[in-house]
């Protein structure tokens, strides 16, 4: 059976793209987050659950991973692929309260970690093609203000896309990114609650503020975001790597 891990599992587009991934019968999930019991309730809401696992893991914690990784006995897992998502967002400012630590460990070292500590088992897999999936941003492409660290984490994301799609490209891995723009998750709610409440505006408002930025007006699903997920994975293409996809309504072109 081929395995998948998803780190970022339960919530938003990690828990998305886990629903869409187990409608196949022969495919095994790892879904990894910071929370067990959401992972726990996404377990519940996927076809074959009882080919799925959770656990719970701190993604910036290299022996963290390292452990929860070991503890569900990967070597009896064919995994070959991995959807490096988690991720947090938000404001940074400079001064004693600055996110910027916290923002780079999860999303550009948490990545990172991810990745390394899953190499060694993806590359026993005997599937012809595997894959390595990060979750970026349009904010990887352009800038916003104070949101240094978020920006900066995930132009990071970019070059480590790069750097590996070259370096792993012997070993038949294929190594992407995704960057979507306004997903209709919690995160996402957040984000513009945070600007409206700055605003001194209610939520509705900044929401249609920000959508007027994007050509399509619209924020993506999470769902969209899961089916492109899917297709990278499926094999019915293997000639994408070292790419920043962009999945955004226009956001940027």
């Amino acid at each position: 059976m081929k395995t998948i891990i998803i780190t970022g599992a339960g919530t938003g587009m990690g828990s998305a793209t886990a629903k869409i991934l187990s409608q196949k019968a022969d495919i095994s999930l790892i879904l990894i987050g910071r929370r067990q019991s959401k992972l726990e309730e996404v377990i519940k809401e996927l076809d074959h659950p009882e080919n799925h696992v959770a656990v719970s893991a701190d993604i910036g914690d290299a022996k963290s991973f390292r452990k929860a990784i070991a503890s569900i006995q990967p070597e009896d897992r064919d995994i070959f692929a991995l959807f490096a998502n988690a991720g947090i967002g938000g404001e940074n400012e400079y001064g004693e309260d600055d996110r910027w630590d916290e923002i780079l460990r999860t999303n550009l070292n948490g990545t990172y970690i991810s990745i390394m500590e899953t190499l060694p088992y993806m590359k026993a897999s005997k599937q012809p093609f595997k894959h390595i999936l990060m979750t970026s941003s349009c904010l990887a492409r352009f800038g916003v203000p104070n949101y240094t660290a978020y920006c900066t984490s995930k132009a990071g994301l970019l070059g480590l896309t790069r750097s590996l799609a070259v370096e792993l490209a012997t070993d038949k891995i294929l190594v992407n990114s995704i960057c979507p723009g306004w997903v209709e998750t919690e995160m996402a709610k957040q984000g513009i609650q945070l600007l409206a409440d700055r605003m001194d505006q209610d939520y509705r408002t900044t929401f249609n503020e920000q959508m007027d930025f994007v050509p399509l007006a619209r924020m993506s699903l999470p769902q969209e975001v899961g089916n492109l997920v899917d297709f990278l994975f499926s094999g019915k293409q293997n000639s994408m790597t070292g790419q920043g996809i962009d999945i955004n309504n226009g956001s940027w072109m």
